[in-house]
């Protein structure tokens, strides 16, 4: 269903939420139908999160109905799902733009709409933001309601619990759990359904509230009789189904309900709306709904490369690095594997079919992941944890704390390091050089072609300190195997040249690590048509500087020459800072001139109609430039 073929469509008639309140209750089911054949076409032909926000249709329109954005808050864990609630936002014209150059963002983002209450991106980080709306919206006396929507896998993080133990019945808050996969609770069958449907009728909390004004206004008697009245009903209620998480902390509880009945996930929201208080609401939702493929494996329709990208199919980095590390954990009985709820994206799914009992999900809860390895290691198993740049931010402490204070044999494998187009700044893997080059005890390496990889991890599998393996996205580069590994040193892990310094002296050397590799070797094409002779190294690895910086040192010429550090993350700290400096007091940079290329205090938002590395500065113009200055 193409945007010309929609006519007079309900979808076609909906620019904003108040658009969506003039639609009759019994048109709902078609437009949610309508908004599905919509997401599948676009989504399978130019990429995003499927299967998320296929099980979300009718969770959005419902909460669309009932609050008013944007004078309510609506707060989405990650974000992924929001599709739904850009479309009827006022963004449907701009979907085809979705995740591309600068198109509307995969992810909630303020500066994007003001529907958009709170830009997120990673997990688990909803409900401490909501707090702080429904906070701000109580000190100011504002009648606003945030509503936070959150799935039971940001449940599995610990900020989560953390935001639940300040949380509070006197606050207008709605938390929506998005329960798609795993079940956290017991209150399931018709029992529970009874209880909510008695709950979420119009005069239970009426009938509620007066029986216990009446109570407490009897004299001498009437608060004993209320206190013990509520002790019997919470008694009966754990005897029958057990006690309730959310009721013990104070907070008011709805549910479960089918949340892809938009009628039923209505009435919830608006009961507890009603209480003026925060509340609970318990939904279950079927992830890829509508859409049988997702349906039957939700984890392949998470996230979708765009059709001419995904075809054909090559292995990736993630899955060399996975299949590699099945191979030595079938000789080392010590090799354990960890993820942070990742295991498709970090490549390890073989690891977890292969050795069950040595692969480790902790769920959202990176930090966790981290000591968890620290232990293993401190016990005699060689522990290694795949883990996206983006999201090993948030175990820094550990990794320094736990890790390497310790000098524990733990492997970080950072998957998806550099710039990440298609998710946006949110995904960028542009800090880990700079915060974990700071850090004692730590290897730093960084392969870009699959034989590197596996000979890396091999040797860091075999090393008694913390390592560190960092690549990219997506799949090796034939130019820069062609370039640099010509089958003479392959098996060195070091720095690789694409000229050989007893016969060559360069007018000026680029000295980079990782993808970004390409456009050096761009450079290197147009400056010799300027009969500028280019010089590349590519470092494989980082860390420690000092003994990087002595390789490098044997390859730069006698001569006077110009050298460029290069690199797709942030410049403070990062490679070529820290390089430049071990460098310092060799004697071959006497005469020698330097620059740097990296992001400059910026978090690299792609612009439109331009490659990220174009928008970052640091793509093949602008090392021609630094060049040719």
């Amino acid at each position: 269903m193409t945007e010309k073929n929609f006519g007079e469509s309900l979808l076609s008639r909906i620019n904003s939420p108040d658009d969506l309140k003039k639609i009759k209750a019994e048109e709902i089911e078609r437009l949610s139908q309508e908004i599905r054949s919509f997401l599948i076409e676009r989504i399978t032909e130019n990429g995003g999160h499927l299967a998320s926000n296929l099980g979300v249709v009718e969770l959005t329109l419902a909460i669309h109905r009932v609050f008013s954005s944007p004078y309510d808050h609506i707060i989405f864990d990650v974000g992924h799902q929001s599709y739904v609630h850009k479309l009827i936002t006022g963004r449907r014209e701009q979907f085809d733009s979705l995740r591309q150059s600068g198109g509307i963002s995969g992810f909630p983002k303020r500066s994007e709409s003001p529907h958009d209450a709170f830009g997120t991106g990673h997990s688990s980080t909803s409900l401490s933001a909501s707090l702080g709306f429904a906070e701000a919206d109580r000190l100011s006396g504002s009648d606003a309601y945030t509503v936070c929507v959150m799935g039971d896998g940001a449940y599995t993080g610990g900020m989560i619990h953390e935001a639940l133990n300040n949380s509070h019945k006197k606050l207008r808050l709605i938390i929506i759990l998005n329960e798609n996969e795993m079940s956290i609770s017991k209150n399931i069958g018709r029992f529970a359904k009874t209880l909510s449907h008695l709950r979420s009728t119009k005069g239970y909390f009426r009938t509620k509230n007066a029986t216990a004004s009446f109570l407490r206004h009897i004299p001498l008697i009437g608060k004993p009789i209320f206190s013990l009245l509520l002790r019997i009903k919470v008694a009966i209620k754990a005897a029958l189904y057990g006690s309730n998480y959310f009721e013990n902390l104070g907070l008011h509880y709805f549910g479960p309900a089918d949340g892809n009945n938009e009628a039923e996930v209505e009435k919830l929201l608006s009961a507890a709306k009603k209480t003026g208080q925060s509340c609970v609401v318990h939904l279950k939702t079927k992830k890829g709904k509508g859409y049988a493929p997702a349906e039957a494996t939700p984890d392949r329709f998470h996230g979708m490369a765009p059709a001419v990208k995904a075809m054909p199919m090559e292995r990736n980095f993630s899955e060399e690095m996975g299949g590699a590390l099945v191979e030595l954990a079938n000789k080392d009985q010590r090799i354990c594997a960890i993820t942070a709820a990742m295991t498709s994206g970090t490549g390890l799914s073989a690891f977890r079919s292969t050795h069950p009992n040595r692969f480790f999900d902790v769920g959202i809860a990176e930090e966790h992941a981290v000591t968890f390895a620290a232990g293993l290691a401190a016990n005699g198993y060689r522990p290694v944890v795949a883990i996206y740049s983006t999201f090993l931010q948030r175990a820094y402490d550990n990794i320094i704390h736990d890790v390497a204070l310790q000098n524990l044999p733990v492997v970080f494998c950072v998957d998806r390091a550099g710039l990440n187009a298609s998710d946006g700044a949110t995904h960028h893997g542009i800090f880990d050089v700079a915060f974990l080059s700071e850090i004692p005890n730590l290897t730093i390496y960084t392969p870009i072609t699959y034989a590197s990889l596996r000979k890396i991890l091999r040797h860091a599998l075999r090393q008694k300190s913390p390592c560190v393996i960092r690549y990219p996205n997506g799949h090796e580069s034939k130019e820069v195997l062609s370039a640099f590994y010509n089958g003479i040193d392959a098996k060195r892990i070091g720095v690789h040249a694409d000229y050989q310094p007893s016969t060559t002296a360069p007018q000026a050397v680029v000295i980079t690590h990782g993808r970004i590799v390409t456009e050096a070797l761009k450079a290197k094409h147009l400056l010799k048509g300027k009969g500028i002779e280019l010089g590349i190294l590519l470092l494989e690895q980082l860390k420690p500087y000092s003994t990087v910086a002595k390789e490098v040192a044997a390859y730069l010429p006698e001569s006077p020459c110009k050298i460029l550090y290069l690199e797709e993350e942030i410049r403070a700290g990062g490679m070529g800072m820290m390089l430049s400096d071990a460098l310092s007091s060799v004697d071959v940079m006497q005469n020698k001139t330097q620059a740097f290329l990296a992001l400059d205090d910026d978090f690299a938002v792609q612009t439109k109609n331009e490659s990220i590395w174009k928008s970052a500065g640091v793509d093949c113009d602008a090392i021609l430039d630094c060049i040719l200055d």
